[in-house]
């Protein structure tokens, strides 16, 4: 999760892409540029362990677009594929 909020951060679409699920994954895109995204805050996390196959983690998102604020709120589902965590969704609340 941090990585992907990381990578939102710096517009590094090609880590967001390889991170998503295939099944679920866009075949492109697009990212506001003029949104600079600035704190992400961990509210709660299901399973995820190195045990686990599937995980969930509540976020709190805090972004910038000029001089609006605002937030996006995320429940995300990850699973493993091919070893390694993978966004597959998440419901925005």
């Amino acid at each position: 999760m941090r990585s992907r909020f990381t990578a939102f951060a710096l517009g590094d679409r090609n880590h967001l892409l390889v991170s998503w699920h295939p099944d679920t994954r866009p075949d492109a895109l697009d990212l506001d540029e003029s949104v600079r995204w600035y704190r992400l805050d961990i509210e709660s996390t299901a399973a995820g362990s190195p045990f686990d196959a599937e995980g969930e983690v509540t976020f709190t998102a805090l972004y910038r677009r000029g001089p609006e604020r605002g937030s996006l709120h995320e429940r995300s589902r990850f699973t493993r594929f091919e070893g390694r965590w993978v966004y597959v969704d998440g419901i925005i609340g």
